[in-house]
């Protein structure tokens, strides 16, 4: 069984752009040209930085339909489909494939959590029902459940998955995983952070939130990596580092998207749970971009 990798380099977990009246699809129109303009390989719908969670099942449909016709096959197009409902994570991954996605990311399952066994039988469910590349995704820090190495070597031998979008911040996880899946299972850094230290394990690339408003740079960071060219990569990330770790310092997408607009790149409004950025840590942000040399 040979698996190609869904893309290598850059893929930017893309911003949804919200009005007053639901979603801004001339925004979100621009972000998608800005991202191909700029080297980027791949760009990933409705993730985690596209607050999905937020989008009724219909805006779901609409923005995966707007993003996959405006993008017309420029970059590899992943869709977020992952949810704590095994069921509703197998029809999102439904519609994703019938729209035409290149492929699908797939979240552990958050809130009920599940066991080891719980997260096979999860994304081996969907992953045996639709015939389309699976990126699974590992974020305990925000589902309350990681993937263990064993179990990626269980879930590394069904066709249709892919890879995995890490984003544990565990190196030896990382490494343990390499060791025992090769290639058949791509990793993938789900942490701007992680990117060189990931990249310098075998992994392929980084799908990236930073890269919403650098995408050049990062694009440039993973082109080093992938030629091996660890020593330029290190030095250019150390010009982006405390820009990676500011677009944090409130839960994501909250900074990225006031980073934006500070850019000019306004992605407008976030949907509840999610508010404005506070006034002390704005501060930061801005005094930490202008130090990257952005232009705010």
């Amino acid at each position: 069984m040979v698996k190609n990798p869904v893309f290598k380099g850059l893929c930017t977990a893309i911003v949804t752009p919200f009005g007053e009246h639901g979603v801004d699809y001339d925004r979100l129109r621009k972000n998608i040209d800005f991202q191909f303009e700029n080297g980027c390989s791949a760009i990933l719908v409705c993730g985690t930085t596209g607050e999905n969670a937020t989008l009724t099942s219909n805006e779901y449909e609409e923005v995966m339909r707007f993003c996959i016709r405006e993008n017309n096959g420029r970059m590899k197009l992943i869709a977020g489909v992952g949810s704590n409902n095994t069921e509703t994570a197998l029809k999102n991954a439904e519609t994703a494939k019938f729209m035409g996605a290149d492929a699908i990311l797939m979240v552990t399952p958050y809130y009920n959590k599940t066991t080891q066994k719980g997260l096979i039988e999860h994304f081996t469910y969907v992953a045996d029902r639709v015939d389309i590349p699976m990126i699974l995704y590992n974020v305990p820090s925000r589902t309350g459940i990681g993937i263990k190495a064993e179990t990626y070597k269980e879930l590394s031998q069904h066709p249709n998955i892919n890879g995995v979008k890490e984003a544990s911040g565990d190196l030896s996880l990382a490494a343990k995983t390499r060791s025992l899946c090769g290639n058949d299972l791509y990793i993938w850094s789900g942490n701007d952070d992680n990117t060189v230290p990931l990249m310098s394990l075998g992994a392929l690339g980084v799908i990236s939130v930073a890269s919403n408003i650098v995408p050049g740079a990062v694009a440039k960071l993973c082109e080093l990596c992938l030629a091996g060219d660890f020593s330029q990569a290190t030095e250019l990330y150390g010009k982006y580092s405390d820009l990676f770790s500011a677009l944090f310092i409130e839960t994501n997408p909250i900074p990225i998207k006031t980073a934006m607009k500070l850019m000019d790149l306004d992605s407008g409004i976030m949907r509840l749970p999610l508010t404005k950025m506070s006034e002390d840590n704005l501060a930061t942000l801005r005094s930490v971009m202008r130090d990257t040399g952005l232009n705010v």
